[in-house]
């Protein structure tokens, strides 16, 4: 019965993490992006949304990590479980708790910036990531998935180092945080960065059309990313191999 708790904790715990990445890192990149303000240039939206994605997960890293590893974020997930650092039923539990989250931190968002006059769904969008016309370089779609590939891979490579038993778990939060913030840095120009995809499907079920047509590529290269992280993991630190109840935690008595 213990056990049983002590997951359920888990997964709200991954649901509420997941619900506050997206309102804020989604929330401050429609700020940026959507609405447009006057005087606003693009270098700044991009510092200032890469900026908050990094912070609010290296503050999640230290609220929750002891409990779940703090993952939110599905393709981390996949990166701790072809790694054996999680068992294949938790990491079920984990994406239902983080799709779910990160759809309700959407529509959480979406709530607040619908009571002002000045947004639109249609115009000021939900932070959305896509290729083609919707990115700012205007992207195409193989580039797009390579480069969610590339962005994730090393991100969720991070993430399993820093973890691991040659990391240092006092200082894993800010590592994270950073990778982060580095993959939004170059990856807003080219898609909005999604390296999550629980951090695409929300805003676009809300926004539907383009976004919505176009989330598939968000869902499954980053995905594709951390199992190809995984997999450069091994390479490089292929012992000792973890056990599948260690997790990716981020606690200062972590031995991922």
């Amino acid at each position: 019965m213990q056990a049983r708790e002590l997951m359920v904790r888990k997964y709200l715990a991954e649901l509420l993490g997941t619900g506050l990445l997206v309102f804020f890192g989604v929330g401050v990149a429609t700020l940026m992006f959507g609405f447009r303000f006057d005087g606003g240039s693009v270098a700044a939206g991009v510092v200032a949304t890469a900026l908050t994605f990094g912070l609010v997960l290296l503050a999640l890293c230290y609220a929750i990590g002891p409990l779940t590893g703090c993952h939110v974020n599905p393709a981390v997930t996949m990166g701790a479980l072809l790694a054996g650092r999680i068992a294949v039923q938790d990491a079920v539990g984990y994406w239902v708790a983080q799709f779910v989250g990160g759809i309700l931190g959407a529509l959480l968002l979406w709530g607040v910036f619908n009571t002002s006059p000045l947004y639109s769904t249609s115009k000021t969008g939900l932070g959305t990531d896509g290729w083609g016309a919707a990115s700012l370089v205007h992207i195409g779609m193989g580039g797009a998935f390579l480069a969610e590939v590339v962005l994730t891979a090393m991100f969720v490579f991070v993430i399993l180092a820093v973890t691991g038993k040659t990391g240092n778990p006092n200082t894993a939060g800010v590592a994270i945080g950073l990778a982060l913030t580095v993959a939004h840095l170059i990856g807003i120009p080219i898609t909005g960065t999604s390296v999550n995809p629980a951090r695409s499907l929300g805003p676009a079920l809300i926004v539907g059309g383009t976004a919505l047509s176009q989330v598939w590529l968000f869902i499954v290269a980053p995905l594709v990313g951390g199992a190809v992280a995984a997999g450069l993991h091994y390479l490089v630190f292929p012992k000792p191999v973890p056990s599948a109840q260690e997790g990716v935690n981020y606690s200062p008595t972590a031995t991922g």
